[in-house]
């Protein structure tokens, strides 16, 4: 697993490790308090890194990258994100792994970082909608999922690339993500007032190795309800009044399309964020 360190990967690791499933982790700097059977310390874009990684592996998670067009210089944030993923899904089609399952992110929209915002086509969205991205972070998601469909085809490697939106968990991160929205609700338009707590996140990615067919597979992922105890129809209604609703959001649900995961590896959100405000979506 690469980007061991991060929020979701010490999720996943200790997800892991709760089920008995040994990991390796790749990290660029060891923190030294890993779950893991394995650590490996070094760059997701060096083959001789992710090669020495490998070994012995018979899954991928791929979660190493910058996380945010902010995160460093545009060409750092693109090229990096991008090298990466090319050479974690490269290196192990050619070692033989058949199942991966990469981070990609609701930011492959477009929508959270364009500097002029334009609404989505429709709602809820899905993975088809039209993106208007003009961010390197965005970008390089966006060809992330491209790497992954070609590995597909190269390799015969089944790779499912995540859409995960904001994600914080018991930690401070999502109480307070709460509040900023429930405040101003404004403020929470581009990303459609979603998330998903990191339990979640690490489920989805053990989850979603279980999907074994050779194809590649671009799913969105988020709890079923907002994090703004409004219901989603007045959202919409003052925020995303000229977008057309394709079918009924009631209460809180949230106008993200998870359909698709829910077909494929069968996701449902165990842990909705719950602050007494209101009631949660079912």
């Amino acid at each position: 697993m690469t980007g061991a360190a991060g929020r979701i990967g010490r999720a996943v690791l200790s997800l892991l490790a709760s089920r008995d499933i040994a990991a390796t982790a790749l990290v660029l700097d060891d923190p030294g308090d890993l779950v893991a059977a394995r650590v490996v310390a070094g760059s997701a874009g060096d083959p001789v890194v992710v090669a020495d990684a490998l070994a012995g592996v018979d899954a991928v998670v791929h979660l190493a990258a910058r996380p945010a067009p902010t995160s460093g210089t545009p060409f750092e944030v693109f090229a990096e994100n991008t090298r990466a993923t090319f050479t974690v899904l490269e290196c192990a089609g050619a070692a033989g792994v058949r199942r991966a399952v990469i981070a990609s992110s609701y930011g492959a929209n477009g929508l959270p970082w364009a500097r002029t915002f334009s609404p989505p086509a429709y709602l809820p969205v899905d993975e088809a909608l039209p993106s208007p991205v003009e961010d390197p972070y965005g970008l390089s998601k966006q060809a992330d999922e491209l790497t992954a469909a070609m590995m597909a085809r190269r390799h015969g490697l089944t790779v499912v690339a995540v859409r995960y939106p904001f994600v914080g968990g018991v930690e401070e991160r999502l109480a307070a993500h709460a509040r900023t929205l429930t405040e101003d609700p404004a403020r929470g338009v581009r990303e459609l007032w979603s998330y998903l707590d990191v339990r979640d996140a690490a489920l989805v990615a053990l989850s979603a190795l279980g999907v074994d067919d050779g194809r590649a597979h671009v799913v969105q992922v988020a709890a079923p309800s907002t994090l703004v105890p409004v219901p989603t129809a007045e959202l919409l209604r003052r925020y995303l009044p000229d977008v057309p609703v394709r079918r009924p959001l009631p209460g809180r649900a949230v106008p993200v399309d998870t359909s698709a995961a829910q077909r494929l590896f069968g996701f449902a959100a165990q842990y909705p964020f719950e602050d007494g405000s209101g009631p949660a979506a079912g």
